[in-house]
């Protein structure tokens, strides 16, 4: 039994003016370097959930092709596509899933181990820089029916969580965790 990876790539990026999954940094699309970041931390299967610009994503992107599920609704927000992510994992061994969001550039593969570390079907946890609670999030299999019931909307599981109080997880020595929402948010 392992830990898989759910990565969030279905937005449209209306405040980037772009579909953030195609964004390159450093020469890298988002999309690639977010899922090598989930891969690298030991994470299997890693599951890529598209919506917006999804051909032009598969097209441009260097991952298999089995990594890829489609969010026909992910116009709806990141609940929808939270809910197809988990709800692709249903069939495989894993304990646990680290959810990700692919404009979280900054999160590197230390930071995730640091959330595997805790893994169990009852785990809750969440990356914590300076004290506010940040990307990525530890979802134990025994959470992911009620998350999945409560993900609507961009809230994802922010209320779940609130509700359930995850583990904090200090990352800021190891990793950053800003969101690219506009192009000057991008690391220089």
């Amino acid at each position: 039994m392992g830990v898989a990876g759910v990565l969030l790539a279905a937005g449209a990026g209306r405040r980037f003016g772009m579909p953030k999954a195609l964004v390159r940094l450093d020469g890298t699309l988002l999309v690639d370097r977010a899922h090598h970041v989930l891969r690298t931390a030991g994470l299997t299967p890693v599951v890529v959930v598209l919506g917006a610009s999804a051909t032009e994503i598969r097209a441009a992107a260097t991952l298999p092709s089995d990594s890829f599920v489609d969010n026909p609704q992910w116009t709806t927000g990141m609940g929808s596509s939270l809910r197809v992510g988990l709800a692709a994992l249903d069939d495989t061994d894993a304990t646990a899933a680290v959810v990700l969001p692919v404009d979280t550039p900054g999160v590197t593969p230390a930071a995730v181990r640091r959330l595997v570390a805790l893994a169990a079907p009852d785990a809750l946890a969440r990356a914590t820089y300076d004290g506010h609670p940040g990307h990525p999030v530890l979802i134990g299999r025994d959470h992911w029916a009620a998350v999945t019931e409560q993900a609507t909307g961009d809230a994802g599981a922010r209320h779940y969580l609130a509700a359930h109080r995850p583990v904090p997880v200090p990352c800021e020595d190891i990793a950053t965790g800003d969101d690219i929402d506009r192009p000057e948010d991008l690391p220089g």
